[in-house]
């Protein structure tokens, strides 16, 4: 059974930083392509960044580019979102996704989900 288990999520300060950990049980996430997501509620949930299985290809969203950095730690099993510079706008809940096709495009193609971790950014 493929599970996802988001964490480090919290209250942070405009200006600062957190790194979000995807931890993977019941697979080996390094055969799958890992995107994070984010939804404030009333929303629509949002993709935020990708990393894909094949080939290193990373993409991110407009509004998050050279702040976010996602990145994958293969012996730990998990993947890593490093958010820095925080912004209000960036409060949301965060779920990260696995699929086993190896590219970031087709984000639909999404069919495993972690619970999701709270990040507010708030003075």
């Amino acid at each position: 059974q493929l599970q996802l288990v988001e964490s480090g999520g919290g209250l942070v300060q405009p200006g600062g930083s957190l790194r979000l950990s995807c931890a993977a049980s019941g697979f080996t996430l390094d055969r799958y392509t890992v995107g994070w997501f984010r939804q404030v509620p009333g929303r629509e949930r949002e993709p935020v960044s990708c990393s894909a299985s094949i080939g290193g290809g990373t993409d991110y969203a407009d509004s998050v580019k050279g702040r976010f950095t996602i990145s994958r730690d293969n012996a730990k099993n998990t993947v890593y979102l490093q958010m820095n510079n925080l912004k209000p706008e960036d409060t949301a809940i965060y779920y990260c996704a696995a699929k086993s096709t190896w590219y970031c495009q087709r984000k639909f193609e999404f069919n495993a989900w972690g619970p999701g971790t709270q990040v507010t950014v708030s003075s």
